[in-house]
């Protein structure tokens, strides 16, 4: 879009000011630049329409119902997304704070402005096959620990952190039942119940392949040097489960698979056989509003629901 003279200087005064003062990336300065040239340009042609001299953007000029409107166009007009559309406001919201510190706006009109609450994405539901695939793959190449991970990690469901953190000591296992003994978010105390396929993954992964002395569940393979030039075991880290469920899941040929997606998978499969209290405090929840995500259907789940009354 077309700028005025004093629309041009005024993006190129807090320019400077960003470039002067402050140590950003070249693609964040860039951002907040060209989307205050947008907002520049498109409060001019607002401003300009109906009268008959042009109307040059001035931060003074800009009010809360201003902004409130540009929310609209992002979104009505431009279509962008609720993540892009929060982008331009918070570089709108950085501009207005510093155009009334610097007196050229008596009070910042974005002070009101609310971001556009992003809708969350129904998790992603690993399908019977694509579960079959993985555990496949990482059966026939996999390693133990690394098969041990990912069945302890789709029969209980715990978070990335707190399946890193699992101790041996944590697992309880009886003949006909078992626990794994779990310290969630803010430390968080609850039991895990164990069925009987976690229980023999377990079993003979603690008995065969666990290191003899590892206090850890899931060592890492790395270990930290002590300072008599060993190596002491750690856990694995959140991070590297990511990259193990990321590997196996593509030579399976599952795409865009992570850690809290094998807990999806077990939360929307136990949603399908258990109250949703009992749901939730298996999870780890605190709310029944975050447990309700589980039992949201999947679009397949939906086709076969309609499938259920059609006439033929």
């Amino acid at each position: 879009m077309a700028l005025s003279v004093a629309g041009i200087e005024a993006v190129e005064e807090y320019s400077r000011h960003l470039k002067e003062r402050h140590d950003l990336s070249a693609l964040t300065l860039r951002n907040y630049i060209s989307d205050l040239r947008l907002f520049a340009a498109w409060c001019e042609r607002s401003w300009s329409e109906g009268r008959d001299e042009a109307h040059d953007f001035d931060p003074g000029a800009v009010t809360t119902p201003t902004l409130t409107e540009y929310r609209s166009h992002l979104r009505t007009v431009l279509g962008l997304k609720p993540a892009t559309i929060n982008r331009h406001l918070v570089s709108l919201k950085r501009y207005l704070g510093w155009a009334t510190e610097r007196g050229l706006v008596t009070r910042d009109p974005a002070r009101a402005v609310k971001l556009v609450p992003s809708v969350p994405k129904a998790p992603r539901h690993l399908d019977y096959r694509e579960e079959a695939a993985l555990v496949a793959v990482v059966t026939r190449y996999g390693t133990p620990r690394d098969r041990a991970l990912l069945v302890t990690a789709l029969h209980t469901g715990l978070r990335a952190e707190e399946l890193c953190g699992l101790k041996r000591e944590h697992v309880v296992i009886n003949k006909r039942s078992g626990i794994l003994r779990v310290w969630g978010k803010r430390g968080k105390y609850r039991e895990v119940p164990l069925n009987s396929t976690v229980r023999e993954v377990l079993t003979e992964y603690m008995e065969e392949c666990l290191p003899v002395g590892s206090p850890w569940l899931f060592p890492s393979k790395k270990g930290v040097v002590d300072g008599d030039g060993g190596r002491t075991l750690v856990p694995i880290t959140p991070r590297a489960l990511g990259y193990i469920v990321a590997r196996y899941a593509k030579l399976a040929g599952v795409e865009n698979l992570s850690p809290h997606d094998l807990r999806h998978r077990f939360g929307y499969r136990m949603a399908q056989v258990v109250p949703l209290h009992r749901l939730a405090q298996i999870m780890g929840h605190d709310s029944l509003d975050t447990t309700t995500i589980y039992v949201k259907g999947t679009q397949s789940d939906l086709q076969q629901a309609v499938k259920e009354i059609a006439w033929a």
